[in-house]
């Protein structure tokens, strides 16, 4: 910049702030914001540039101006001055030029929202004659590291949705400081329905185990089940993604307890109903131990004489229990429309009162397949009917004789 002798700089406080002191000649910046602009954390910068729209349009339009003018017009090409829209369109095709030059690359940010979290490598086979979910664990890669060793320990557990609980977790072992686990291990949920595999879905997480404070989330990934063919086993390669939020909605009563399978046959010749209670599977933990010793109450309602009540025997420390016995109830085969068999799971304590675990009530208000079991109990007579039902946490009727 030449100044004379005795002169004054003119020059703005706006723009002595704003002075870029790069080598070379001092160049006023418009705004200070446009050197040190805040963007949000791994998203493009949008708000900067939207005041600077104005002055690109402006820009883009007298460029096609001056181009205009700077070339003879015909008839044919004077439509810029008697045609806006093409000026309009002109500044908006250089609009979206200079705002392409401008963004920056959004991957360039260090931002958790484009940090890769890993894959998992997994199959699942139903198998629909035995009731059974087997989720096999093969592999993991890239996991996200959660040590300060630059490491994981990671593990996999597995939920079922609606309705997650302590009861239907399952997990893998945990293998220690790799990226890169292998497990091949296989975990079966038993006492899986037809019903389940309409409206359940499988939460599959990788976490890191920390023996010192809470264990850290790494990613998950959700299938529903109703993409599973019966006795076809598809496998995954699927991206873990970040913690989807569970729908807080959900009634609580819904909870699941664990799963309970029940036979029911209607004797013609001895005009009873035969209950059988055969095993639970995957059970609340009630106790200290992590195990329950659960056993299994039967009521078949409504019960004026108090005489419906039969119990099974206790099984101690166990979540998977097989009972194998059968209570009989002496009724009419017409009586059975009007009967509710409510079954309650209950945990034994020396010393205090029992702990509820989970209950069922299958009759004629009954819904799904609590309700299909009991017509295809009253529509084949002299068969024995065996069926998988889910335990809730809601208590059926009022059972506390």
């Amino acid at each position: 910049m030449t100044q004379r002798k005795g002169e004054k700089p003119t020059i703005s406080i706006q723009e002595h702030m704003a002075i870029d002191v790069c080598p070379g000649p001092i160049q006023p910046i418009k705004q200070i914001s446009d050197y040190f602009p805040r963007y949000p954390r791994g998203l493009p910068p949008a708000a900067p540039h939207q005041a600077g729209h104005a002055g690109l349009l402006r820009s883009a339009l007298s460029t096609s101006s001056a181009a205009a003018s700077a070339t003879p017009a015909t008839e044919s090409d004077r439509p810029n001055e008697d045609n806006p829209d093409r000026a309009c369109a002109g500044a908006s095709a250089s609009l979206q030029a200079a705002k392409k030059d401008e963004e920056p690359d959004v991957e360039g940010y260090d931002s958790d929202d484009s940090t890769t979290l890993g894959t998992l490598e997994f199959s699942l086979l139903y198998d629909q004659e035995n009731n059974a979910l087997h989720c096999t664990i093969n592999k993991a890669k890239g996991l996200k590291p959660m040590d300060h060793n630059g490491l994981s320990d990671p593990y996999v557990k597995l939920h079922l949705l609606p309705g997650a609980s302590k009861a239907n977790k399952l997990r893998t072992k945990t293998l220690h400081n790799t990226l890169n686990p292998v497990w091949s291990e296989t975990l079966t949920y038993y006492g899986i329905t037809d019903e389940d595999m309409v409206r359940k879905t499988l939460r599959i997480s990788v976490c890191d185990e920390d023996k010192f404070r809470h264990n850290e989330f790494i990613g998950e990934t959700r299938i529903p089940l109703k993409k599973l063919k019966p006795n076809q086993t598809k496998n995954f390669n699927n991206c873990l993604e970040k913690q989807l939020p569970v729908n807080k909605t959900e009634d609580k009563s819904l909870e699941e307890r664990g799963r309970i399978m029940i036979s029911l046959k209607y004797n013609t010749q001895k005009s009873c109903l035969v209950v059988g209670i055969i095993r639970c599977a995957h059970l609340a933990a009630m106790d200290a131990n992590g195990f329950s010793d659960p056993y299994v109450k039967t009521y078949l309602k409504p019960d004026e004489n108090k005489k419906s009540k039969h119990k099974t025997a206790v099984k101690k420390k166990t979540l998977n229990p097989e009972f194998n016995e059968e209570f009989c109830y002496d009724i009419k085969y017409a009586d059975l429309t009007k009967k509710t068999l409510e079954v309650t799971v209950w945990d034994y304590d020396i010393g205090k009162s029992n702990d509820f675990i989970g209950g069922v009530s299958l009759g004629i208000n009954a819904n799904g397949e609590r309700l299909k079991h009991w017509f295809d109990c009253l529509k084949n007579k002299d068969k024995k009917i065996e069926r998988w039902h889910t335990l809730t946490n809601e208590l059926p009727g009022s059972l506390n004789d």
